[in-house]
């Protein structure tokens, strides 16, 4: 398919600015592959969906504080600094985003914190926007976590036009979060209260969890018309043995497993045996999934609804179906549903 085929309009009123009161209080769209049907419910409803020993499969990564703002250094020029992930803890070198990148040459310093409590040095380039720097810092690797959490901010993509609250360190973040890794939230994910969990599992649902830590290449720009020749940027992800027997067994026993999140259906994707069963496995993943593709794990995928002609959009329309899943967007559009990474969610059945 071409890359064309998955632009459409949005008005930027739909761009959600900020969460709802309660995390599932937003609506939620139910998308039936097998009747071609579209509901309009809340995403506490969800429970409705789902039986006894069905399985949701949730990504347990938890966002750090990766946007930082540094000075250069004679100029005292503002330079935005955004962590992708650590390169070699012992150096503390780390792969990361400046901004502007025209300022940023090998060799310059950049000052962090009022008191230039942080310096770090360039010592790379790795794309026209991206640096190798390494942190000048010699006290223990505690302290240092700690400055950069205090000197970073939560890195709330730029289409939310406003600066991070206190609020957003919390619901910028999955209530299962366990291993810090992501520089984006999996947002399919922050729709689950501690409540409504506990509500499913009183139904029956069991939860699985995996990780894969979301980094910008998710949501990067395609650049290729032909989807065949897009290249994804890796990302870790690691799937234990427990999250197979739990999901194992439910597939061995007729029941469903349920994908949260674009990001957990690419964890789960990159993992599975001959029989369609999940296994064990640790590393590194680029798997781009677009249509016409087969699932080997899920039966169902809650999302949320996704930019104009990205790697997101193109996996739920290769889960749902792509006529069904433009039309669900339509729809959503018409009916005024939230978009983006505090929106509302779709659950494809």
């Amino acid at each position: 398919m071409k890359l064309s085929q998955f632009r459409f309009d949005l008005p930027l009123n739909l761009i959600a600015q900020n969460p709802t009161k309660k995390r599932e209080d937003s609506r939620l769209m139910v998308v039936h592959r097998d009747t071609g049907q579209i509901e309009n419910r809340h995403f506490r409803d969800i429970m409705e969906y789902f039986d006894d020993k069905d399985v949701f499969v949730v990504n347990n990564t938890k966002v750090f504080p990766a946007r930082m703002y540094g000075r250069k250094e004679k100029t005292g020029a503002r330079i935005e600094v955004f962590l992708l992930r650590e390169l070699n803890k012992q150096n503390r070198l780390w792969d990361v985003i400046v901004d502007p990148a025209r300022k940023i040459r090998v060799g310059n310093k950049l000052y962090f914190g009022e008191a230039d409590e942080l310096v770090a040095e360039v010592i790379d380039n790795t794309t026209s926007r991206g640096r190798t720097i390494r942190f000048l810092f010699d006290g223990p690797e505690e302290e240092f976590k700690h400055l950069l959490s205090s000197l970073g901010e939560t890195p709330l993509p730029k289409y939310i036009k406003r600066k991070p609250d206190e609020e957003d360190k919390i619901r910028y973040q999955t209530v299962y979060a366990k291993h810090e890794g992501a520089v984006a939230a999996p947002t399919a994910g922050l729709h689950f209260s501690i409540e409504l969990i506990k509500k499913l599992e009183i139904l029956g649902v069991r939860f699985a969890e995996v990780t894969l830590h979301t980094g910008l290449g998710t949501f990067r720009q395609i650049e290729v018309e032909d989807l065949s020749k897009h290249k994804m940027d890796a990302e870790y992800y690691k799937i234990d043995d427990l999250a197979c027997r739990i999901v194992n067994k439910a597939k061995t026993g007729g029941n469903r497993i349920c994908s949260i999140g674009t990001t957990t259906m690419r964890a789960l994707e990159t993992s599975f045996t001959a029989d369609k069963l999940l296994k064990p496995s640790e590393g590194w993943t680029n798997i781009f999934i677009h249509p016409p593709y087969n699932f080997s794990i899920s039966d169902a995928l809650v999302t949320n609804f996704h930019l104009p002609k990205t790697s997101l959009l193109i996996m739920t329309c290769a889960f749902a179906g792509y006529d069904l899943a433009m039309e669900a967007y339509k729809k959503a559009i018409k009916d005024k549903y939230r978009f983006f990474s505090y929106g509302d969610a779709m659950l494809v059945l």
